[in-house]
């Protein structure tokens, strides 16, 4: 199929023009990204270093710091380079690529939600059988799923929006080459455009968003048969950390793109894009070491906290 793109770069937007504006922002983004870079990679090598944290859970959790470093790094650098730079662009194949792994970094995250939601799930409703249902191997497949869904769907975008035509303008009110502001460029017929959009929602985060409702409406369900209120208050503190992640994640990624049209904005848009895309991957590895005991002790461990005793 002849290639009819006759757009060679893209301008992407920044979040501010004054000058003064631009190094205050330089520099927050940049403090997010290296509290970013410093709390995930912490969180990998604290579940790498203490073996009591080598269980399914954790496993999890190591691949979701992981992904959130990437997520953050492909788009936060760039945003970084076009606050001090005057040159604002990215190139065609630049802005695709980049689009293919924010698809591709959000999709994995989702799906290793929803495994941790499925972990949760066993933990708590099948206790008994735990040990045997979430072995290694399993584990192992379901975070491989994780990555071959998001690649797949990745593609599936990326292969959609290569046969779209892009005749002008070409500055994209956006700060990264996300699919919506991006197909808004488009010369093509807007169904096509539409039928992307969906396909995302729906592989992405809708088949996600329910694995992971119908895993806690199980999960809820359970707990509220546990006689004894202590008990309750374990069972929850179990998963209270990762339901706070996925809140905040699936509520800003699903309403930016499933909201109608009447109710976009540049604004708007860019601030919803800066939570899920942003801001979460870094709050992620400060929600689960506050909130988790076992992250903390280990942590303190591997930074040689001292260990009082008490005299007797």
């Amino acid at each position: 199929m002849e290639n009819q793109t006759t757009v060679a770069e893209f301008i992407l937007l920044r979040l501010s023009n004054d000058p003064q504006v631009q190094t205050f922002l330089f520099l927050v983004f940049l403090l997010i990204y290296l509290v970013t870079l410093t709390g995930n990679t912490l969180i990998m090598l604290v579940i790498r270093a203490d073996s009591h944290l080598h269980n399914p859970m954790y496993f999890f959790l190591f691949h979701l710091s992981f992904v959130d470093l990437c997520y953050s790094s492909v788009m936060v650098p760039k945003m970084l380079t076009d606050f001090l730079s005057e040159n604002e662009t990215i190139s065609f194949h630049g802005c695709i690529a980049q689009m293919f792994f924010i698809v591709f970094s959000a999709g994995t995250e989702m799906f290793t939600l929803s495994a941790m939601a499925y972990d949760r799930y066993v933990a708590i409703c099948d206790p008994l059988r735990y040990a045997a249902t979430m072995r290694k191997g399993t584990c192992v497949l379901l975070e491989a799923g994780a990555w071959t869904l998001a690649i797949l769907n990745g593609l599936v975008c990326t292969v959609v929006v290569l046969q779209l035509q892009f005749c002008g303008p070409n500055q994209i009110h956006h700060f990264s080459c996300e699919p919506p502001p991006l197909l808004q460029l488009s010369c093509t017929s807007p169904l096509k455009m539409q039928m992307v959009l969906l396909t995302s929602a729906v592989v992405l985060g809708l088949s996600s968003f329910l694995l992971t409702l119908i895993s806690y409406v199980l999960i809820i369900s359970t707990i509220l048969r546990i006689r004894s209120a202590e008990g309750r208050r374990k069972a929850f503190n179990t998963c209270s950390s990762h339901l706070t992640v996925v809140g905040l994640l699936y509520l800003t990624a699903l309403f930016q793109y499933t909201k109608p049209s009447s109710v976009s904005s540049v604004v708007l848009d860019e601030l919803v894009s800066i939570q899920y895309s942003i801001l979460t991957p870094m709050l992620n590895p400060i929600i689960y070491s506050l909130q988790n005991k076992e992250v903390k002790t280990a942590l303190g461990r591997m930074l040689g906290k001292p260990r009082f005793r008490s005299s007797v």
